[in-house]
C-alpha cells in the first residue's frame, strides 16, 4: 500500500549527485498533485547542514538511522577491505609505506570495532553478520 511520507519523516536521495544528498533529510514540505490525493508529488528535505532542497517523490526514499548505520557498515568493510588489499601490495612495495597503511587498517578497525560493535579480521574482513538478541532483534 501506498503512503506518502509526512513532515518530519526522514528519507534518503535515491541518487545522490553531491555530498549533501547522501546525507539523510527531514521532510519539511509535501506537495500533492490535487488537494484531494495522498499521492505526493515532491518532497522538501531539510538537510544536516541546513540545505533544503526540492525533489519530485520518485526520486527520494523513506529512510532511518538504522539504514545509516547499515550503510556505514558496508562503507567500512569494503574501506577494510581495500585498505588490506593495499597492506599486501605496500608490504613488497615499501617499507615505510607498508607501515602507514598497516597503521591505516588498524585504526578503521579499531573505529568500526569501537564505535559500531563490528569485528574485523585485518587478515579478511568479511561482511558482518547480525546477530540476534535474546528479544529475537537484531543488532
Amino acid at each position: 500500500m501506498y503512503r506518502s511520507m509526512e513532515y518530519g519523516d526522514t528519507a534518503r536521495v535515491i541518487k545522490p549527485a553531491d555530498p549533501v544528498e547522501y546525507r539523510l533529510g527531514t521532510v519539511i514540505d509535501v506537495r500533492y498533485s490535487t488537494p484531494h490525493t495522498t499521492y505526493a508529488r515532491r518532497y522538501t528535505l531539510r538537510f544536516p547542514n541546513g540545505d533544503e532542497r526540492t525533489y519530485p517523490a520518485a526520486h527520494v526514499k523513506r529512510a532511518t538511522r538504522a539504514d545509516d548505520r547499515a550503510a556505514l557498515e558496508a562503507a567500512l568493510t569494503t574501506a577494510a577491505e581495500a585498505v588490506r588489499d593495499a597492506c599486501r601490495i605496500a608490504h613488497d612495495y615499501d617499507a615505510d609505506l607498508s607501515t602507514g597503511t598497516a597503521s591505516l587498517l588498524r585504526r578503521l578497525i579499531d573505529l568500526a570495532s569501537l564505535r559500531l560493535g563490528l569485528t574485523f579480521n585485518p587478515a579478511n574482513p568479511t561482511r558482518p553478520q547480525l546477530t540476534r538478541h535474546q528479544d529475537g532483534g537484531d543488532q
